[in-house]
């Protein structure tokens, strides 16, 4: 699919859509309840539907409404998979469900598009697996899927790198079921907030661990619950493209919907652009930006909000003075290498940008419309038509599509929100 965008002002109010990694938890930790649990307001995201048949493979049985999913759980023992599980687009699905994978006693094959079998690293966690006693394989032996996961788990210490935290985050939840204790060695870890959002769910479900610095877990085993009702949130990182693009036009925006004492590590987002010198009002459900506030660069390190580089780079085009990210090496290992896409497109709009090992720099740029790609990235793809909303002349961006993972209106709300965007198929 591809935007045809002209420059414009967007103002208004709008709702940001539920959070992706709060729905795909939900899902995940709903097939190991007892009994039958329902998720209100889910998203309505390929990979919500990718974790849905995930589980269905595993045991569970799935009713789907419009607002609300019903799911009768298997009770901490997933059964042994029917069939060669997709994970589609989604690392979550590749790790977590991986990570799932070790406490069955029969294989079970995860693969997964492009993206997941060429950009996604799964070394970590299937090292982890194999340290507790499971076999845990690459089916090309390079570190990638598809994978192939054998349990159980019998042995319970682990350690793995902590760089990218869906690893981490998978090996938590899959010791929290195994059968004895486990503790778990962190070596560098990051993206801290998402593994805060993972322990969230732990503590909601009662499950007991201990944390030492992100450094040392120790789960205890033999976790159980019962089903549960839960509503999931907006996403936090979701939220950054419609307050961006009334930012960079000087235009007021009503974000509704917006629990900002959720777990969600992007909040953070927020702090940054205050920082920025934008003017933010901060409520506990919603967030509005007032006209006015003079846009400077300023230095941010990245990794605990980790999704928002890619549109704090396209506002670093708008402000004054330089902005500089860093300590975001993981973000080459997303969806796409977003530090390459987002500078390589950047640039072909004009802007003064330069790519870095772990990071981006950038100086106030006149942006122009330019002919651009998505990389197949839903982050990568947002975040340029906010850039063309404040850029000279119009522009084109093909693969758009792509922001069905986690803002399956996006297009659409802009568009009444007051963005001049021309969709074609």
């Amino acid at each position: 699919m591809r935007l045809y965008i002209q420059p414009s002002v967007i103002s208004g109010k709008t709702t940001i859509p539920p959070s992706k990694s709060h729905t795909l938890r939900a899902i995940l930790f709903a097939l190991m309840g007892e009994g039958k649990t329902t998720i209100y307001n889910f998203l309505h995201s390929p990979d919500s539907f990718a974790m849905i048949e995930a589980i269905k493979l595993l045991g569970a049985k799935v009713k789907i409404y419009s607002t609300q999913l019903e799911i009768e759980g298997v009770g901490s023992r997933p059964s042994p998979a029917e069939d060669v599980i997709d994970a589609g687009n989604s690392g979550q699905i590749l790790r977590f469900i991986g990570a799932l994978a070790a406490l069955v006693p029969t294989y079970t094959v995860i693969t997964g598009d492009l993206s997941i079998r060429y950009n996604r690293p799964v070394t970590p966690l299937l090292s982890a697996l194999s340290q507790l006693g499971a076999f845990a394989e690459s089916s090309r032996q390079n570190g990638r899927a598809p994978i192939l996961i054998k349990g159980p788990m019998h042995k319970g210490r682990a350690e793995l790198d902590g760089r990218d935290s869906q690893p981490v985050s998978g090996l938590i939840i899959s010791t929290a079921f195994a059968k004895h204790q486990t503790e778990i060695i962190v070596h560098r870890p990051g993206e801290k907030p998402w593994i805060d959002l993972t322990l969230h769910w732990l503590d909601f479900l009662g499950i007991k661990y201990h944390n030492h610095n992100y450094t040392r877990y120790v789960l205890y085993g033999d976790g159980h619950y019962t089903g549960f009702n839960y509503s999931v949130p907006a996403d936090l990182s979701s939220m950054a493209f419609p307050l961006a693009a009334a930012l960079i036009t000087r235009s007021s925006i009503t974000l509704k919907n917006v629990a900002i004492d959720d777990v969600q590590g992007d909040k953070k987002f927020l702090h940054a652009l205050l920082a920025m010198g934008a003017n933010l009002s901060i409520g506990r459900d919603c967030v509005h930006l007032k006209e006015g506030g003079e846009l400077r660069g300023r230095s941010f390190d990245i990794n605990d909000y980790i999704d928002a580089l890619p549109i704090l780079a396209v506002i670093g085009c708008f402000a004054d003075g330089e902005t500089k990210l860093y300590n975001g090496a993981i973000a080459r290992k997303k969806e796409c290498d977003r530090i390459f896409a987002i500078c390589t497109e950047l640039k072909k709009m004009g802007a003064n940008i330069r790519e870095r090992e772990g990071g981006i720099t950038l100086s106030s740029s006149n942006l122009k419309g330019a002919h651009l790609k998505s990389y197949c990235d839903h982050r990568i793809a947002m975040s340029l038509v906010v850039a063309a909303l404040g850029a000279t002349g119009a522009s084109i961006i093909d693969g758009v599509e792509c922001t069905q993972k986690t803002y399956p209106n996006f297009a659409l709300e802009m568009q009444q929100l007051g963005a001049n965007i021309r969709v074609k198929p």
